[in-house]
């Protein structure tokens, strides 16, 4: 066969890839045997409309060259190679390598033409600067059907949590695998943690979490060897010994543990939203045969998963800003006002034992005078540490610039008069921190807002006895 003339019969970006089977049922040797003219012209010219040139390994094509001499090796694009030349099945995907500025839709036709144990196929390919949504959907009936669903659930939830752990499951069984899980990821502070998982029952009662600690001092260390083990792929995907000998190459350390575990086989995927990797779907021991329709679910099934996560922690962060005094760590006015509205409007009901503290910070001002704001900040944050220390199991907001409150449900009078005598001492040994405290208990029916008014008068006489016993500190 002229294989020369098949590739030039192609209108698109097309060469000819050979492949060596081996007796044992893995391949060899993956070569590019020759291309149509746009494909050649995407290794060799430089223009501006070639997005292509610059990412190349070499820009000289030489016919029969492996194909590791143009891209790095990528076990998902031999597994696909292998796919349509040997077993002769049609493959196509629409993709973005995280090591590419563009996308990829790729065609590969099987080939009825072998020499000896080669095998061939045809690849195409079309590349996009920016993700088509047109070209994303274009999935097979079950893919579709599939993704479809993901994307009913993410967005018709309102329990975020119990509709990951639904997908999770649906993820597994699609994959058919042993274990599957969402792993969410903090580079900042290197640390991961798991969002949702789905084992099988046959799994030996085991879950991702003794893996977790199965002999890795600090997982994250392994985790953040996936990038490069990924290598600027879309995913990992490992279906047998020959596809774990490769990766051993490039992290023995991952593989180890993986074996160690019994896990014979892996899909990989990143969770990656505006050019950030939030964590990782993987799923172990799955059937190796479904791997194509595993890949093609998941590549965009990931996509609205990653979405939905980044949309679910924007929400936390503008919640938790919305809440949280950020200087001090404890809540803001925002959050007291809306806990007491709640109360008064019947929302919440409060328990029969109420404790109420008001704590104002002495000499305020006098520290901004004379050290300036950054000095006042500094004693802001020091007291709000000994309220903490003093009242761990207590709501404590900030309720203006130097004032606190905490409310607490379960004390008994005794415990709250020894927890206020435990933040009198706990100021003293501090040296630069003073209080003024005042406080309010009751057991039976109390009135929030009565509760806030005495526990702030109490606190106003404690304020103005300081201020008899030291005038020099008062505000001016």
């Amino acid at each position: 066969m002229d294989l020369q003339q098949l590739a030039d019969s192609f209108t698109p970006m097309t060469c000819i890839i050979s492949v060596d089977a081996l007796p044992d049922g893995n391949y060899g040797n993956i070569r590019l045997v020759c291309g149509n003219k746009a494909y050649v012209e995407s290794i060799e010219v430089q223009q501006s409309d070639n997005i292509a040139y610059d990412t190349m390994l070499s820009n000289k094509f030489i016919p029969n060259s492996p194909y590791e001499n143009y891209i790095p090796k990528d076990l998902n694009f031999e597994n696909a190679c292998y796919l349509s030349a040997v077993l002769k099945k049609p493959f196509h995907t629409y993709m973005h390598p995280e090591r590419y500025p563009f996308w990829v839709d790729m065609y590969i036709m099987p080939v009825a033409y072998t020499n000896g144990n080669t095998h061939y196929c045809t690849y195409s390919m079309d590349l996009t600067p920016e993700a088509s949504v047109s070209r994303m959907s274009d999935k097979e009936a079950a893919v579709t059907s599939s993704v479809l669903e993901t994307c009913i659930k993410l967005r018709d939830t309102k329990d975020f949590k119990h509709t990951m752990d639904e997908v999770i499951e649906d993820i597994r069984l699609l994959c058919d695998a042993e274990n599957v899980c969402i792993l969410l990821t903090d580079y900042k502070t290197r640390s991961c943690s798991i969002l949702c998982e789905s084992s099988d029952p046959d799994f030996d009662n085991k879950n991702i979490i003794d893996y977790f600690n199965n002999n890795i001092k600090n997982f994250f260390d392994v985790v953040d060897t996936w990038k490069d083990t990924i290598a600027g792929s879309t995913c990992l995907i490992i279906q047998n010994e020959s596809d774990m000998n490769v990766v051993r190459e490039r992290n023995p350390k991952w593989i180890k543990s993986l074996e160690d575990y019994g896990i014979k086989s892996i899909v990989l995927y990143p969770l990656n939203y505006n050019n950030e990797t939030l964590g990782y779907v993987w799923a172990v021991n799955f059937a190796t045969e479904n791997t194509a329709k595993i890949r093609s679910t998941l590549e965009t099934t990931t996509y609205f998963i990653a979405s939905e996560i980044a949309n679910h922690q924007l929400l936390a962060r503008l919640e938790y800003m919305s809440s949280v005094d950020l200087l001090t760590g404890v809540m803001n006015r925002n959050a007291m006002n809306k806990r007491v509205d709640d109360i008064v409007e019947g929302k919440e009901t409060l328990p029969l034992r109420v404790s109420v503290v008001f704590a104002d910070l002495n000499g305020l001002k006098k520290v901004n005078d004379t050290g300036g704001h950054t000095a006042g900040d500094d004693y802001i944050k020091r007291s709000a540490v000994l309220l903490k220390k003093a009242f761990p199991d207590s709501e404590i907001y900030r309720a203006g610039g130097d004032e606190f409150m905490v409310i607490n449900y379960t004390l008994s009078k005794d415990e709250l008069m020894s927890r206020i005598d435990e933040l009198r001492k706990l100021q003293e040994n501090a040296d630069d921190v003073s209080f003024a405290l005042g406080y309010y208990y009751n057991e039976g029916k109390t009135n929030i807002r009565t509760a806030m008014s005495s526990a702030d008068m109490d606190m106003y006489r404690d304020k103005q006895n300081y201020y008899e016993r030291y005038p020099e500190r008062k505000r001016k």
